[in-house]
Order: C-alpha cells, then structure tokens, then sequence
C-alpha cells in the first residue's frame, strides 16, 4: 500500500475582501517538499484557503496520478468541515445554505468536489499559528504573496 502524500495548505488576505494569497507544501518526503503560491489583488481568505487546496491537488493529480493517496492538512475549519460535512447538504439544497442563502464560492467548491471525488484524499484540520513546521511554512508564503499587492 502507497504511503499518503501529505500537503499543508493555507490562504489569507490584507483585509476581507483584499490583496490575498494561497500556498502548498506538498511533501513527497520530509526532504524534499515542494512548495506553490499564488495571489490576487482582490480576493476573500475563504477563496484564497479553497485556491491552495485546489492547486496542490490539481499538482499532485498531474505529477504523481490522480489515485495517489493523499493527505491534506489545513488550518481551514471552512475548506474541511464545507468538503466533509456540509457540501452534500448544499448540494441536496440546490446550493444553499442551511440559511437558504447562495453557497459562496461554489465554482471553487464544485472544482474542489470534482477533484476530491476522483483522489484518495483523507481531511484533516490543524489549527494554525500553533508552530507545525508545514503550516507556518505556509502561512509564510501566503505573506509573501500578500506583499506583491
């Protein structure tokens, strides 16, 4: 059986909405993790958090096959528990919220959904700012791209 790949992802902006950026360490092994980032000079953190996994998996999917197991760790209570617990709610809603309000970012949740069901990904939440190597690297990123803006 493959070992699960395991990637920390993170997203955030100066201001909600403002200039954002997303990031990913994928980590093949401990040794030698590669790291992704991007941003946008107007964006939310929940789009900016959505983005990292999205291309961290689309990576992954391209790079190593899209039956490699994965695990990916945020610090994104919204992108896990929306990927976990609530997206299937939504859906059944016809997109809305448990509210009846519209479903933000549903384009990014319907890419995210598309990728998750063809992968072997397993979720897991790990709080931020809490000294994970992965996750301040990430948040790390993430900062830099907010500057460029």
């Amino acid at each position: 059986m493959k070992q699960r790949m395991k990637i920390f992802t993170d997203g955030g902006c100066t201001g909600n909405p403002g200039p954002g950026g997303w990031a990913a360490v994928v980590l093949v092994d401990e040794d030698n993790p590669m790291e992704l980032s991007g941003g946008d000079p107007s964006t939310t953190n929940n789009r900016m958090e959505l983005t990292a996994v999205i291309e961290a998996l689309k990576l992954v999917s391209l790079r190593y096959g899209g039956n490699t197991p994965v695990e990916i760790h945020t610090d994104s209570q919204y992108v896990q528990k929306g990927i976990g617990q609530w997206m299937n709610g939504w859906i059944a809603k016809g997109w809305k919220t448990a509210a009846g309000k519209p479903v933000k970012n549903k384009d990014l949740w319907l890419t995210l959904r598309e990728l998750d069901t063809g992968m072997d990904v397993k979720w897991y939440w790990v709080k931020g700012h809490s000294g994970n190597r992965w996750n301040e690297r990430c948040d790390e990123l993430v900062a830099a791209q907010r500057l460029l803006f």
